[in-house]
Order: structure tokens, then C-alpha cells, then sequence
């Protein structure tokens, strides 16, 4: 269980890592497009390097669902839910030990990729959008994972299914919200930031693991699993 809690948290690590530090240090040059790849591409990464260990669920909402669907404990859960989160926050420290070495980086004016909404925050999205954008792309993007990841699916290719999903994902919504599908991958960049980010937090952690139940239990009825 160590080994996989350690795979757990450099998997997150390696999430935040890249795709925060994509729109922090690179999006002026890169864009929207290029900061959804860094994070499809990170989770690519870290399924293919890690996955083996731990099944790189990077992702509390991704751990919820497989408990939901039967393919995880409770125990098992809470033991990944910290160490993402642990893997989460060392990513943003990292980040920003990176950032701050740029003459006119500011933690408040630069931020750390962290999510958020409404007034001020990139496209203005209301709580009720970001909240409905949350819950419904974890609830797809579990899906996915679920299937992907299934007895019955194609064997070798989870991992570029789900790091696609995920950039797919950013693509559509990163105006809105900045995209987080993952409440550990909100932490680590709001806790480190504070202020606004801390506060609109809750919204990144109750959608996520709504749409993440809902994918585990539909999967558990038999709804979205392929025939055994």
C-alpha cells in the first residue's frame, strides 16, 4: 500500500506540475489549446509510468468512483484521497518555487493555475455553471475511466483514452472554471494561493465527487459497463 500511496502522490504531483505550470509559466505562449494538451498529456504520463502500481487515479473523484463501482475499498480510498492531495500541494510548491524566480511573478497577480468563477476569474461563469461544467465532466470523465480502465476494454490504451478525455475536457472549459474534474488537483494551487481561491474551493470539491459517485454507480448498476 505504501508503494502505491507514494505513486499516488508523485502522480498528482506530476498533474499539478505540468498543467499548472503550463498556464502559469508558458500560457502567454501556448494558450488555452496548448495548456489542455499539458494537462492531457501529464495524465498520460503518469498512467503509463505509474499506473502499474497504483492504476494512477491522480484524482479523489476517480478513487470515489471505483469505490462506488466496486473495484476499490473505502480504506483504500481515504489512503489515496491524502496522498493526492499531498502530491497536489508539493506540485504547487514546486510551481511556485519555479515562478518566483521570474523578476515580475506575483502570487497574487499570477496566481497558481488554481480554479475558479464568477467576477474576475477568466470568462465570468456564474456558481450555477461552474457547478453544472464540474459535476457533469467528472461524471463523463470517470465514465470514461471506468470503461477504459474495465476487463473488457482494449488492453494498453487507458491511458491515452483517459489523457485525451482529460484534454478534451480543457478545451471545452477552461474559460469557465479553469477546469478541475479533480478536487485534489484544486487544493494544492488554493491552498498555497488563498484568499478568492480558497474561498470558492467547496465548489471544486462538491461537483467533482457528485459526478464521480454518479459514474461509479451507474457503472456498479450495469448501465455503462460493457457485458462481463
Amino acid at each position: 500500500m505504501t508503494k502505491k500511496l507514494i505513486a499516488e502522490a508523485l502522480g498528482t504531483l506530476i498533474l499539478v506540475l505540468f498543467g499548472c505550470g503550463a498556464a502559469v509559466l508558458m500560457g502567454a505562449q501556448i494558450g488555452m489549446t496548448g495548456i489542455a494538451l499539458a494537462f492531457g498529456l501529464a495524465i498520460v504520463a503518469a498512467a503509463y509510468g505509474l499506473g502499474a502500481i497504483s492504476g494512477a487515479h491522480l484524482n479523489p473523484a476517480v478513487s470515489l468512483g471505483m469505490v462506488l463501482a466496486g473495484r476499490m475499498s473505502v480504506a483504500e480510498f481515504i489512503g489515496y484521497a491524502v496522498a493526492q492531495c499531498v502530491g497536489a500541494v508539493l506540485g504547487a510548491l514546486v510551481l511556485f518555487a519555479i515562478a518566483s524566480g521570474k523578476a515580475d511573478y506575483t502570487l497574487a497577480g499570477n496566481g497558481l493555475g488554481q480554479n475558479g468563477f464568477g467576477p474576475g476569474y477568466l470568462g465570468e461563469y456564474s456558481l450555477t455553471a461552474a457547478l453544472i461544467f464540474e459535476a457533469v465532466m467528472t461524471f463523463l470523465f470517470v465514465t470514461v475511466i471506468l470503461g477504459a480502465t474495465g476487463p473488457e476494454a482494449a488492453p494498453g490504451f487507458a491511458g491515452l483514452a483517459i489523457g485525451l478525455t482529460l484534454a478534451a475536457i480543457h478545451l471545452v472549459g477552461i474559460n469557465v472554471t479553469g477546469v478541475s474534474v479533480n478536487p485534489a488537483r484544486s487544493f494544492g494551487p488554493a491552498l498555497i494561493v488563498g484568499g478568492q481561491a480558497m474561498a470558492q474551493l467547496w465548489v471544486f470539491i462538491v461537483a467533482p465527487l457528485a459526478g464521480g459517485a454518479l459514474a461509479g454507480l451507474l457503472y456498479a448498476a450495469g448501465l455503462t459497463r460493457a457485458e462481463d
